[in-house]
């Protein structure tokens, strides 16, 4: 299995090899949960539309957590990669395995009990409760799935490989495009027959990787990094401590963020169905969008973890340059991609009735024209919050996520009165401001720390 050493050569060309990978896996993913859009879009109508987007946020509440998460984990593994210590990194595995399957069933259980109440919360229209609560169940019923897929693929990106993941979202994509279609327009399961899709696709993804990792051999080349002994199968308290102190604070990053968008999610469902549709289709593109920025985020984790591990301090610097130059050439790309497609893009989701199709319309598109305008800050954000968690830091990249929450939440709850509905769509661009103000101090404080060290 192909391993990528990020601690010697050019920069800018680690980073982009290493990138484009995830973000063409990144968009397969997408692309499918965009396919799962129109099909619902198409097939169901825009009320249908809107039961996907009104609990939008509460799926990124836990798929995000289980991600970030993982992530912590895996820095762990990329410093030991790093360190080309591979006793650590099969006692790093080994913690990953131990505190994912125990946190798997936590939150499995956590999540179907807060289920309703949170949707109730959320001020989801009546008319579209029961279609949204049961997409939720079947997707939080697969918690363990997410858990397996993820893990695995962090493991993977940990020592460098970011083409297995390509593959398994690949395959798993083109899979959850067909089922979706077989599921929605072939046996018309409605909403429930796309989150089954969506689940089957990812087992496929989980065992995709699983299949690769088994027989990987890294540093030896002898063993797979899965081919635990008693030694390193036994969990190792120190190592669980690690990455607890990275796993936790970067999942509970990803909750703050997914509150606010929670409190934001619930004045947009008090906008009524068509705002929620728009909404949705909007969010679509932008989700679509971000993958480069998310990708690239992945990439300057794994090569800030690699570099910290080989006390390579002063390539972590010039890394970061190049990633930002490359991440702001990027987003002026996705700029002009929302401005001049956006509403063809958003004519894929919206049908049936005219004039709420073409209300919903125009607000999708003045969301995508506020995005646009702002777009590198979120590029700048992602590269240098993953570089500070790969420096073995998470808990100023969530204080970054707590001014997200405050900007967010904010705008959404006194823009309006002042500017309309509209007016939520700004909370989106405050956020990004505040927290790469907060970031870009915490990574030249973090890296002074380091140096003294």
């Amino acid at each position: 299995m192909q391993t990528r050493d990020m601690t010697s050569g050019p920069p800018a060309r680690l980073i982009l090899q290493f990138a484009l990978p995830l973000m063409l896996g990144n968009v397969f993913q997408q692309f499918y949960t965009f396919v799962d859009t129109m099909v619902v879009g198409q097939a169901l109508g825009v009320g249908a539309l809107a039961a996907l987007g009104a609990p939008e946020w509460l799926t990124f509440l836990m798929f995000g957590l289980v991600q970030g998460v993982v992530q912590g984990f895996s820095v762990v593994i990329a410093q030991r990669f790093g360190a080309n210590d591979e006793e650590g990194m099969k006692k790093a595995v080994s913690g990953a395995m131990f505190l994912s399957l125990g946190m798997a069933a936590a939150f499995t259980v956590l999540g179907q009990l807060m289920l309703r109440p949170v949707l109730v919360l959320l001020h989801t229209p009546e008319e579209i409760m029961g279609l949204s609560l049961g997409y939720l169940r079947i997707l939080y019923g697969s918690l363990p799935v997410a858990f397996a897929y993820n893990l695995l693929a962090a493991i993977l990106r940990a020592v460098g490989n970011s083409k297995t993941p390509l593959q398994a979202m690949t395959i798993s994509s083109f899979c959850n495009i067909v089922l979706d279609i077989l599921f929605v327009f072939g046996f018309h399961l409605g909403i429930p027959g796309a989150a089954f899709a969506t689940v089957l696709s990812q087992v496929l993804a989980a065992l995709f990787c699983f299949i690769k990792l088994q027989g990987s051999g890294l540093l030896s080349g002898e063993q797979s990094l899965l081919s635990l002994n008693q030694e390193t199968c036994r969990p190792d308290r120190t190592m669980l401590k690690e990455q607890l102190k990275l796993g936790l604070p970067m999942g509970l990053q990803n909750m703050i963020t997914a509150l606010g968008g929670l409190i934001v999610q619930s004045v947009i469902n008090g906008f009524g169905v068509v705002f929620i549709a728009g909404y949705t289709a909007a969010n679509k593109l932008y989700g679509l969008l971000e993958i480069a920025a998310s990708s690239y985020g992945y990439a300057m984790s794994t090569y800030a973890g690699q570099n910290l591990g080989a006390a390579r301090f002063d390539r972590i610097g010039r890394g970061l340059k190049a990633a930002g130059l490359i991440g702001t050439a990027t987003a002026l790309i996705m700029s002009a991609v929302m401005i001049l497609f956006g509403r063809p893009v958003l004519g894929c989701f919206l049908t049936g009735d005219g004039a709420a199709a073409a209300t919903a319309m125009e607000i999708g598109y003045h969301f995508l024209q506020v995005l646009a305008l702002f777009f590198p800050l979120l590029y700048i954000l992602y590269i240098i919050r993953s570089c500070i968690q790969g420096l073995g830091n998470s808990v100023l990249p969530m204080v970054s996520s707590i001014a997200q929450l405050v900007m967010r939440t904010g705008c959404a709850l006194l823009l309006p009165p002042l500017i309309g509905q509209s007016g939520v769509f700004y909370g989106e661009v405050c956020a990004w401001i505040g927290a790469d103000l907060i970031l870009a101090c915490s990574y030249f404080y973090w890296m002074e720390r380091l140096r003294r060290l």
